[in-house]
């Protein structure tokens, strides 16, 4: 699986972790920045993200920022983007299993590496449901109808 990272200034170090741990996993990933803990703009890296993820270029991505909030409200921006925050993995399984999150956002100054770790491997490693949930799924494009 090929997952898609991007970050801001505030995500970089745990950023830099999880593309380690998740190599030593098996996972390739694609790193759309941020390159450094210098001041930088969250909604840059999710705009890439999500397009790796609508391109097929990238089946999961993982956004980063202090609280994992603000890559979460722009990636949602997104037509077909569906992400979620998680700071613990029944959320992180319930993001993938009922809801078809795609992108995982996380907060590096609310979680640490170790917990960030099974929180991914959680929202990595766990299936769509379908079923009912596909239809309420669907219903998420009809919200501007």
């Amino acid at each position: 699986m090929k997952i898609a990272i991007g970050c801001d200034h505030g995500g970089f170090e745990l950023k830099q972790h999880i593309i380690e741990y998740l190599s030593g996993e098996g996972y390739q990933t694609v790193d759309f920045g941020s390159d450094g803990a210098d001041a930088s703009d969250y909604p840059i890296f999710a705009k890439k993200v999500t397009a790796a993820i609508l391109s097929g270029e990238c089946e999961l991505g993982i956004l980063i920022c202090g609280t994992g909030i603000g890559m979460s409200i722009a990636a949602n921006k997104v037509d077909g983007i569906r992400a979620a925050v998680c700071g613990e993995t029944f959320s992180a399984q319930m993001a993938r299993a009922h809801n078809n999150a795609n992108i995982l956002a996380l907060g590096a100054r609310v979680i640490g590496p170790s917990l960030a770790e099974v929180i991914v491997d959680k929202f990595a490693s766990t299936t769509f449901e379908g079923g009912r949930h596909a239809r309420r799924v669907g219903l998420y494009d009809t919200m501007n109808d």
